[in-house]
């Protein structure tokens, strides 16, 4: 595997995990983000700053991207594609909507560029565990060239397809995690109420059929009022707007992820959307509260 030329941009809660492990793998890290101090940890490994994204792809023919929203992934591959060489290629690591990924993956395939998709899921212990499920879209030879640095970040990676397939595949896991931390959330206000003790609640369900990710690694946040974002509430409300419109455009109604955006907008409203998605509990407890 080559290990040189890599360029990162985005370094937050999940990116600086994932780039450290690229670095400790033996790869030279060139990296940007919009707030230096985010990276100086990085830096300290040994990663090169750079001061903007263009001037990051003129030093790498392989960038990967963090960052949080759809218009912020536009901007960053059109500022690259300035800079880039034909024959360099683009990944996307956050999530975005599938049809802007398509857009991109068109735009830079007549630039001589390749384009991936490819979210994860995992959260903060995934990435810092090199843990990630990986799912991409785009062509099969531009996945098997990145395949050896998607190794060094996550244990499950599956290429879906097409150029969005990867996108839509983190839709599916988004639309399963919103139903499921209602339930969760649900479940431990439940708990709280009926004065059951809360761990050994969890100890009763978390290994039967009620049993989820959420319940083993978030529910206990809760009971040490530790809502510290793996993954910021208002980025996962950005996800569920997406996949209603991808439902929109492929004419089905999912309620589910309708009540789970009302619910996380709320938690918004409500001044949590910089915390962890577990604090949709804070929310709906302050719900029941305040009736």
């Amino acid at each position: 595997m080559q290990k040189n030329n890599i360029g990162w941009i985005g370094t937050g809660i999940m990116g600086a995990a994932m780039v450290s492990h690229l670095i400790e793998s033996g790869c030279s890290l060139n990296i940007y983000s919009r707030t230096k101090e985010k990276a100086l940890p990085l830096l300290a490994k040994g990663a090169a700053w750079y001061e903007s994204v263009g001037e990051l792809g003129k030093a790498a023919d392989i960038i990967f991207l963090m960052v949080g929203y759809p218009n912020e992934v536009e901007q960053v591959v059109n500022e690259l594609l300035t800079t880039l060489q034909r024959g360099s290629v683009i990944i996307d690591m956050a999530t975005s909507s599938p049809s802007l990924e398509r857009e991109l993956y068109a735009l830079c395939a007549k630039h001589g560029i390749g384009y991936l998709d490819a979210p994860v899921s995992g959260g903060d212990i995934g990435a810092k565990n090199a843990a990630l499920s990986i799912m991409v879209g785009g062509d099969k030879q531009h996945y098997e060239k990145i395949l050896p640095y998607f190794e060094l970040m996550g244990k499950t990676i599956v290429y879906h397809g097409e150029s969005g397939s990867g996108q839509h595949a983190k839709m599916v896991n988004q639309t399963l995690i919103a139903g499921t931390m209602i339930g969760m959330c649900e479940a431990m206000i439940y708990t709280s109420r009926a004065g059951l003790d809360i761990e050994n609640v969890l100890t009763s369900v978390q290994l039967g059929a009620a049993g989820s990710w959420s319940l083993s690694n978030l529910a206990p946040r809760i009971v040490w009022n530790d809502f510290k974002p793996g993954f910021m509430i208002e980025h996962f409300l950005k996800d569920l707007k997406i996949t209603l419109e991808e439902c929109e455009k492929m004419n089905i109604m999912l309620p589910g992820i309708n009540l789970a955006k009302q619910l996380y907008a709320s938690a918004v409203a409500n001044g949590y959307g910089k915390k962890g998605t577990h604090a949709l509990y804070l929310s709906m407890n302050d719900t029941q509260l305040t009736e």
